[in-house]
């Protein structure tokens, strides 16, 4: 595999002469440095996970959470970049993701991964990216996608629900940061009902299955836990990880907080379960499943 991952980067950088293909070559550069360290460490899988909030962070502020998943799931991460609110408003965040997506799954082999083991996965504001590119693959006829991964998602524009109002301040992400967050995704001209912005609102059949985490200090506590029952009733198998004491961003904390460990331990696992089944996703995270 390394000999054709050397390969297949000398001739993406032999077509940068093509100003049109840069951001495409720069997502497959991205993916093919994460295959490499994946080949090391001897894993052959591949998922593609898409990160980021509307405006801020970026690739270091996500590093540790995609290292301590790709250690634990025994999988390829690819980690994508895209562009930021309000300069790239919506729908640019979510083409873009989806762009990715299909570049990964298109060059899927070159990668060393399992076409049939392609996982979408996101957290907070790229939850919701996460859901919607999940959407775009269901409604453009592809890349075909074995599972999303939702770590405490936004899926609703509205901000209506009661652990906004029981978790409004005091818990890290508030209320008030959320209400200003979503009004630079869509721009002056967005519709931030539109279903790829608020993915709670589009249609859920037909979508690939899915594991969400929620906690129960986080004002998007209740969009995750709408979301799921959503894909419930409508057929498609999700799983739902609550951790009642638990604030916005904990994952990440892998370091501190042994219900971190149990929440990455439960994607790995629901990511562990896709592979040489029929979507099955497992039920027992280490939170309280739901």
């Amino acid at each position: 595999m390394r000999r054709s991952l050397v390969k297949f980067s000398v001739i993406l950088e032999a077509q940068l002469a093509d100003p049109t293909v840069e951001r495409e070559h720069q997502i497959i550069r991205d993916c093919v440095e994460q295959a490499v360290l994946a080949e090391e460490m001897g894993f052959d899988r591949i998922r593609a996970v898409e990160h980021r909030g509307f405006t801020l962070c970026g690739l270091d502020t996500y590093a540790r959470t995609c290292r301590a998943l790709c250690r634990t799931a025994g999988s390829v991460v690819v980690s994508v970049d895209h562009p930021l609110a309000p300069e790239a408003p919506f729908p640019v965040p979510v083409e873009d993701a989806y762009a990715a997506l299909v570049r990964a799954a298109g060059h899927i082999g070159e990668l060393g991964g399992d076409a049939a083991a392609l996982v979408v996965a996101g957290d907070s504001s790229v939850g919701m990216l996460a859901a919607a590119i999940a959407l775009l693959a269901r409604d453009r006829g592809g890349p075909a996608l074995a599972l999303q991964v939702l770590v405490h998602p936004a899926t609703d524009a509205a901000m209506d629900t009661d652990s906004y109002r029981t978790n409004a301040r005091g818990q890290y992400l508030t209320a008030m940061h959320l209400a200003w967050f979503r009004a630079q995704y869509p721009g002056p001209d967005g519709d931030p009902a539109h279903p790829l912005a608020s993915p709670l609102r589009a249609r859920p059949e037909g979508l690939p299955s899915a594991y969400a985490v929620t906690a129960g200090c986080d004002p998007l506590r209740d969009e995750g836990r709408v979301y799921v029952t959503r894909l419930r009733d409508a057929g498609v198998p999700a799983v739902r990880a609550h951790f009642p004491e638990m604030f916005h961003g904990f994952l990440a904390l892998t370091g501190q907080l042994e219900a971190a460990r149990r929440a990455v331990r439960g994607v790995a696992e629901a990511i562990d379960s896709i592979s040489g089944s029929d979507s099955k996703i497992c039920g027992e995270p280490g939170g309280a499943a739901g």
